[in-house]
């Protein structure tokens, strides 16, 4: 039995003027992982390549153990999914969504749904263009859910909302997992959200993957050394991953911290966070 949620690897689609560029990732069963990146960096591409809403043109895709080439109908059982924007037709009701969702998944549970939608206090008559964005958020995420999913995939569920229900969305992933055969990815471009919940952070620049590593080691590893021009030359380059210039002097994301603090006692180092990784590789340059 495997022990990973989800498997990609080699996952290649060409448009004309993007490539997502042979990406390769694994979420274990009990997990968060993070999907982060600037916008246009092939979040959404992936996530849609996985779930064979587009082609993909090469790579393979391994979802609870089961292929998602051949095994598409299985899969989508055992699946829940949330995109940014809401793919319900805006005349509908909560209630109406039901039930016609409740005809498609073989594991439709309606006393969930609709405790959840009484939890999130979703009205369940009113029409979805009728209500917030984020009431409109969290009935996607109590649709998604409804059918007892072991994989959520949520690609921006916490963007442009306030912090109070972002708080709360985010409470319920990380119970969604107690369940150790759960597990969730989460693509937001709001780094804060990841620092406080994920396992795991998979990073995509330019449609390639420049990391995926455990989340509290990659921070554990990396720091943010600001000094002038003199004292980063004196840093052994085998520790700097990328720096900075402006007008106070210049700034460096640095690894193995704690091993660069003791080499170098005098540095000033700080903890890096995933947006400083994130910023340093997308507008940063090598030494």
């Amino acid at each position: 039995m495997t022990e990973n949620a989800l498997e990609i690897k080699d996952l290649t689609k060409q448009y004309p003027s993007f490539l997502l560029d042979h990406i390769s990732f694994s979420i274990p069963k009990g997990c968060i992982m993070g999907l982060i990146g600037e916008n246009g960096a092939g979040k959404t591409t992936a996530i849609k390549a996985m779930l064979n809403l587009i082609e993909r043109d090469e790579g393979t895709v391994i979802i609870l153990g089961m292929d998602a080439g051949r095994d598409d109908q299985a899969i989508k059982e055992q699946v829940g999914v949330v995109f940014d924007d809401s793919h319900f037709h805006g005349n509908l009701t909560p209630l109406e969504i039901g039930a016609v969702l409740r005809r498609i998944y073989k594991g439709w549970d309606q006393d969930l749904y609709l405790r959840t939608l009484k939890a999130f206090a979703v009205p369940h008559n009113k029409k979805v263009s009728e209500i917030s964005k984020g009431m409109s958020r969290k009935l996607s995420i109590a649709a998604a859910m409804a059918h007892h999913p072991r994989l959520l995939i949520l690609d921006e569920a916490t963007a442009g909302l306030d912090p109070v229900v972002r708080e709360e969305i985010l409470d319920i992933f990380q119970d969604f997992i107690q369940d150790e055969e759960h597990a969730v990815l989460l693509s937001s471009h709001i780094t804060s959200d990841l620092d406080k919940i994920a396992d795991y952070v998979t990073f995509l620049h330019e449609g390639k993957v420049l990391l995926s590593r455990e989340k509290d080691r990659l921070l554990e590893s990396m720091g943010v050394l600001r000094c002038g021009r003199e004292d980063l030359a004196k840093v052994p380059k085998e520790y700097v991953v990328k720096v900075r210039d402006h007008q106070f002097g210049w700034e460096a994301l640095v690894q193995n911290r704690r091993e660069l603090g003791l080499l170098r006692p005098g540095l000033i180092l700080d903890p890096a966070s995933l947006e400083d990784i994130m910023l340093f590789h997308i507008r940063g340059r090598n030494l």
